[in-house]
């Protein structure tokens, strides 16, 4: 298991020698990503995303930029982050192994407030597991919410 962790560490998302590799996951299921800007880092973080999650994680994007057609992305912390400067944040997106997490930073000003409380006394999630079920006009209402707000500086 040691050795299997190493190996895993030590390998970066885009290998230089074999571009080709896939990416590694990390605990709990998420892609290891490399940070970068703009949709291309995002889209390979979801292509990497193990099972279900990947077309759960296309639906989301989709939907994020649609109703936000200017919104910026990147993915940090190996997790899609989008906002609307670049440079501030009003959501992130991480994969565990039963659920993804979409973490709204703001997410106690939104009405209604997503279900999940957290520890960081402005953020609210939402998981959405195996079934893929979520309410999609609540959170296409959510981000056009959560795009007019200050963003969380990461």
């Amino acid at each position: 298991m040691a050795k299997e962790l190493s190996r895993k560490s030590a390998k970066a998302a885009k290998d230089p020698i074999n571009p080709s590799a896939e990416p590694v996951l990390l605990s709990g299921g998420n892609p290891q990503i490399a940070k970068g800007y703009g949709d291309e880092p995002v889209q390979a973080y979801i292509a990497a995303m193990p099972g279900w999650k990947s077309d759960v994680g296309r639906k989301l994007d989709t939907l994020i930029t649609r109703t936000i057609p200017e919104v910026r992305k990147a993915v940090k912390w190996n997790s899609p982050l989008y906002g609307m400067d670049g440079q501030t944040w009003f959501l992130g997106i991480h994969c565990f192994n039963r659920y993804i997490k979409l973490a709204f930073f703001r997410g106690v000003l939104l009405t209604p407030m997503p279900p999940v409380e957290s520890k960081t006394k402005e953020a609210r999630y939402l998981h959405i597991g195996e079934d893929g079920a979520l309410d999609e006009a609540q959170f296409v209402d959510w981000i056009r919410q959560a795009s007019l707000m200050p963003g969380e500086k990461m």
